[in-house]
């Protein structure tokens, strides 16, 4: 159902005339989900930036965070949380280490491997910036009733494990 001044509308209302042939029923939920992700990214860099933190500075650290104390983990499972390549990881977690967020240990259960573990600074910062974080989804989410959120959630968890079930049979979208 379209809103005032919905763009994603008018876009079907073109395509049902130039082309009445197709289906065009699905463009409306992935084309009304591509603009909303585009405004939900831009007001959560807007409260990442206040944390002088990047939105995947942010994920990292948080990805620490909420895996208990003592908020450490191995490289590998950092990347595969974060959908990130072992390249880009190296990278970033250079890039916090550095802004002391972060330090890489030696594993004590194996002196090959490493872990990644917040710092106190990278501590302070994420509790910080997850408070305002969660303020920040309320907000953005406020347009929804309990019951329209919890339906909206429920509707993307299904859409997303098909998707992801789809990505792991091989087959392209």
């Amino acid at each position: 159902m379209s809103q005032p001044n919905d763009p994603v509308a008018t876009i079907l209302q073109q395509w049902r005339r130039e082309r009445p042939d197709l289906d065009v029923t699905p463009m409306g939920p992935v084309g009304r989900l591509r603009r909303s992700a585009v405004q939900v990214q831009k007001r959560l860099d807007t409260v990442f930036a206040r944390h002088q933190l990047a939105s995947w500075e942010f994920d990292l650290l948080a990805t620490l965070r909420r895996s208990g104390e003592p908020y450490r983990l191995a490289p590998t499972v950092l990347f595969s949380s974060l959908m990130l390549t072992s390249g880009a990881m190296t990278r970033q977690l250079q890039q916090l280490e550095k802004r002391g967020l972060i330090q890489r240990q030696i594993n004590p259960a194996d002196a090959r491997s490493v872990l990644v573990q917040l710092s106190a600074e990278g501590l302070a910062l994420i509790d910080s910036a997850v408070g305002e974080h969660v303020d920040n989804l309320h907000r953005l989410t406020s347009t929804l009733d309990a019951t329209e959120l919890a339906q909206l959630d429920s509707l993307l968890g299904k859409w997303m494990a098909g998707l992801e079930g789809e990505g792991e049979k091989g087959r392209d979208m």
